[in-house]
């Protein structure tokens, strides 16, 4: 299984955020299934998620590796931290996201937490603020990292050199 951004299998570390237990009643009693809530990256600007579903929990983290390999996306650095400051949103989820100084560390909540790491982000100050549901949490730290610029990009958009964006 290949992902768009031709990573090595082996690259790609993997990390369980919730497993979650559900079960549905039936005629002969209950049936119960687990979804696993998957992040997986490569600690050099790519991440993504997955949500795998299946009767046995490392079936569905398996799923969950497959459907977040699918789900991968590039994550604009600057050093070891973020370009600028960002309000990530998906439904309830709010994801603060916020560039440290070299040192810091990685300040952020389990859920987030997961998700910088494996995108190779150093130091960040993180907070999560609204919904602690793990997926919107996720999906909304998801957008944030999409909606990040680097001076570059800006430049690029504005078609103007990187200086002009600095000085402004």
């Amino acid at each position: 299984m290949a992902n768009k951004f031709d990573i090595a299998a082996d690259e790609l570390q993997e990390r369980l955020v919730a497993v979650n237990r559900v079960s549905k009643t039936v005629k002969g009693g209950r049936i119960a299934r687990f979804a696993a809530l998957m992040v997986v990256g490569d600690g050099n600007g790519h991440v993504g998620y997955g949500l795998g579903k299946a009767a046995e929990v490392p079936e569905a983290i398996r799923k969950g590796i497959e459907d977040a390999k699918k789900n991968m996306i590039e994550v604009s650095l600057k050093d070891t931290t973020i370009p600028h400051e960002i309000l990530g949103e998906y439904g309830a989820g709010r994801v603060l996201l916020k560039p440290a100084a070299p040192g810091t560390g990685v300040i952020a909540g389990k859920t987030v937490r997961a998700v910088v790491e494996l995108a190779g982000i150093k130091n960040i100050r993180a907070k999560s603020l609204r919904s602690n549901n793990p997926t919107n949490v996720i999906k909304a730290t998801f957008e944030g990292l999409k909606a990040l610029r680097t001076v570059e990009q800006v430049a690029k958009t504005r078609g103007i050199s990187a200086e002009q964006v600095v000085k402004g």
